[in-house]
C-alpha cells in the first residue's frame, strides 16, 4: 500500500489552489464541499471559479505564484499546466509540511485526490495510488450504483439515536447484532424510498423490540418487479433488494437466471400460476406475506413484470396495510415496453398510434364481463394484451364485433426478452391459427395495432428462435 487512505476534517482550514483553469475548479469543488475556507492564485480565472469568486466563496488573487504565497495556508493544491510552476509549489509546500497536491504528477503529490461516492456523511474514497485515475472512476461508477442515494440520510438516522441505543442495550455484542440486522433491514428499504418518517417510527419499534422481552420485531415486505425475463432488465434497486432478502416468494413467470443473483441462502417460495392451475391462492400468498413479515424477516414478493401491472400487488399491500406491515413497491419493466421493445414494435408511433391500452385476457369476473371493447377499437392506438393467448378467439370477436378490421396487424410474443423468444405476426383475424400452428405456448404477449407493421423493418434482437 504507497499510501495511507485518510479523511481529513477541512471546515474552517486555509485550502490554496494555483490556477484558474476547469483543473482548477474541481478541486476547488471539492474543498468547498469539504467545507474549507479557499483561496486561489491565478493570474487569470476560467467562468466557474470567477463565478465561486463574486458570490464570495472563494478568495482570488490575482497574481502568479511565488513560494511565499504558501504561508499560512494547511492544503496546498497546484493545478497549473506549467511544470516548473509544479515542481515550485510542491517544493514549498514540503519545505513548510504543508500537504501538497500535484494534478496529475503523483511523484510530486505528498497526498493525492481519490474518486469520491458520496453519500455524506457516508463517504467511499477509491485510489489506484495514481497508476490509473481513470479506473478509479471506473470502480466509483460502479459503486455509484450499489450505493442508494439516500445512504447519508440512513447514517444520519442512525446517529440520532446512537445514544438511545447504547443506554437501551448496554451490552456492546447485542448492540452490534442490533446495529447490524437494523441497517440491513426494512428501515434502510424506508429510507431508500423517502419515508423518512415511517423509517424513524420503525427505529423506535425495532428498539423497543429489542430491550423487550415480550415484544416481537416485524419485518418488511418488497414488492419487487422482475421485469419481462431478460436478468439484465432488472432495476439496480430491485436486484438489492433481491439479494437481501431472507425469504422469496416468486411467481412462475420468474425466470431461474433472475433467481439465482438472490442469496443462495435465502427460503425460496413458488407461489407461481400456471394459467388456472394455481399453486397458491391470493388470498393465501397475501396471509403469507403478513406471517413472514411478523417472523421478523424481510421479505420480497418477487413478480414478473411490475407488480402494478396485472400483477395483483395492489391486493397484497391492501392486505399489508390492513396488517401494519411496512412495505415498499420496487417497480420494474412491464411485460409490454419490455417485450415490444424487444420484438422491435414500437408501442407508439406517430404515424400509426398515438396512444395504447393495456388489458389483461382474464380476471375475477371473466374475460369481456367488464371490458369496454369499443373503447378499445381505435386504428390510432395500440392494444396490448396480457395473458390473452387461450382467450385470443374471443379477443378476436369481440374486437371484430365492435367495428374492428379483420386485417389489423397484430403479434404475439412468446417468452419475450429472453433467448427463447418467438414472434408470430400476421393480422387480428388470422393471428390465433398462426400462433397454433407454430405451436407457441404461454407466457406470450399479443400486440394489436399498426404499429406491428413495423416489426420486420426493426427486429435487432434475435433469441435461439427467429421471427415466424
Amino acid at each position: 500500500m504507497n499510501y495511507l487512505p485518510i479523511f481529513m476534517k477541512l471546515s474552517g482550514q486555509r485550502c490554496l489552489v494555483i490556477g484558474g483553469g476547469e483543473v482548477a475548479a474541481r478541486k476547488v469543488g471539492a474543498l468547498l464541499r469539504a467545507q474549507g475556507s479557499v483561496t486561489v492564485i491565478s493570474p487569470e480565472l476560467g467562468a466557474e471559479l470567477s463565478a465561486w469568486v463574486q458570490d464570495q466563496r472563494v478568495t482570488h488573487i490575482r497574481k502568479t505564484f511565488d513560494p511565499a504565497d504558501i504561508d499560512g495556508f494547511n492544503l496546498v493544491i497546484s493545478a497549473t499546466n506549467r511544470r516548473d510552476v509544479n515542481e515550485s509549489v510542491a517544493a514549498s509546500a514540503r519545505a513548510r509540511n504543508i500537504p501538497v497536491n500535484v494534478v496529475d504528477c503523483p511523484e510530486l503529490c505528498s497526498f493525492i485526490f481519490p474518486a469520491i461516492v458520496d453519500r455524506s456523511p457516508v463517504v467511499i474514497a477509491v485510489s489506484t495510488g495514481g497508476a490509473s485515475p481513470v479506473l478509479a472512476r471506473l470502480v466509483r461508477a460502479r459503486l455509484e450504483t450499489a450505493l442508494p442515494a439516500a445512504y447519508g440520510r440512513l447514517a444520519n438516522l442512525a446517529e440520532s439515536g446512537r445514544l438511545r441505543v447504547k443506554k437501551a442495550i448496554p451490552d456492546a455484542t447485542r448492540r452490534r447484532r442490533f446495529w447490524e440486522s437494523t441497517l440491513q433491514g426494512g428501515l434502510a428499504d424506508l429510507i431508500f424510498s423517502g419515508r423518512d418518517d415511517e423509517a424513524q417510527l420503525h427505529f423506535d419499534r425495532l428498539l423497543e423490540s429489542e430491550s423487550s422481552e415480550t415484544a416481537q420485531g416485524v419485518g418488511f415486505v418488497s414488492l419487487v418487479g422482475a421485469g419481462p425475463g431478460d436478468p439484465d432488465l432488472l432495476t439496480l434497486k430491485a436486484l438489492r433488494t433481491l439479494q437481501e432478502a431472507d425469504v422469496i416468494v416468486y411467481d412462475r413467470l420468474v425466470s431461474q437466471e433472475i433467481m439465482r443473483l438472490s442469496r443462495t441462502d435465502a427460503e425460496k417460495i413458488n407461489a407461481g400460476k400456471a394459467s388456472s392451475r394455481h399453486t397458491l391462492p391470493q388470498e393465501e400468498i397475501n396471509q403469507l406475506l403478513v406471517r413472514l413479515a411478523r417472523e421478523g424477516k424481510k421479505v420480497v414478493r418477487l413478480k414478473g413484470g411490475d407488480p402494478f401491472i396485472f400483477g395483483r400487488g395492489g391486493e397484497e399491500i391492501e392486505t399489508l396495510m390492513a396488517e401494519g406491515i411496512p412495505f415498499q413497491i420496487v417497480p420494474g419493466v412491464t411485460a409490454a415496453t419490455g417485450c415490444a421493445a424487444y420484438a422491435g414494435i414500437p408501442l407508439t408511433h406517430r404515424d400509426h398510434a398515438q396512444s395504447v391500452a393495456f388489458v389483461t385476457g382474464h380476471s375475477r369476473e371473466g374475460l369481456g364481463s367488464t371490458v369496454d371493447w369499443q373503447k378499445l377499437v381505435n386504428p390510432q392506438q395500440t392494444l396490448v394484451v396480457y395473458m390473452g393467448l387461450q382467450a385470443l378467439p374471443q379477443i378476436r370477436d369481440q374486437l371484430i364485433t365492435h367495428g374492428c378490421e379483420p386485417m389489423m396487424p397484430a403479434a404475439i410474443i412468446e417468452q419475450g426478452t429472453t433467448p427463447h423468444q418467438r414472434v408470430v405476426t400476421g393480422t387480428l383475424g388470422d393471428l390465433y391459427e398462426k400462433a397454433t400452428a407454430a405451436g407457441i405456448e404461454s407466457p406470450a404477449l399479443t400486440i394489436i395495432g399498426r404499429v406491428v407493421e413495423l416489426q420486420q423493418k426493426l427486429a435487432w434482437f434475435q433469441g435461439s428462435v427467429d421471427s415466424v
